[in-house]
Order: structure tokens, then C-alpha cells, then sequence
């Protein structure tokens, strides 16, 4: 997808940024389709298809 980010390094504040540090990963590999959604309930229908090409 065009909306890639990046993995940091860090110390401090660990509870901050756990939860952001662990869904990099996982966002990096969405399709642009899902990420470019127009609204949450797109983005909820596109991310729901390409879970279940997964499986």
C-alpha cells in the first residue's frame, strides 16, 4: 500500500508505543484497496476480504 510506516527504536515509554510498534507490521502488509478505504465501514468490508483470502 502507498501508506507504509516505520518501525523505530525506543526506550522509554514502552506503553505508548507497544501496541503502535505491534500493528506495523501487520498494516505494512495490508492491500492499498483496504487502506485507501473512503470510510470506516469500507475499511471494515475491504479488511474483512482480504482476512478471509488469508485463511
Amino acid at each position: 500500500n502507498g501508506f507504509k510506516l516505520k518501525r523505530g527504536r525506543f526506550r522509554l515509554e514502552i506503553r505508548k508505543k507497544f501496541f503502535t510498534m505491534s500493528v506495523v507490521k501487520h498494516w505494512n502488509r495490508l492491500p492499498r484497496e483496504a487502506v485507501e478505504a473512503p470510510s470506516l465501514e469500507t475499511f471494515k468490508a475491504r479488511l474483512d476480504g482480504a482476512l478471509s483470502n488469508l485463511i
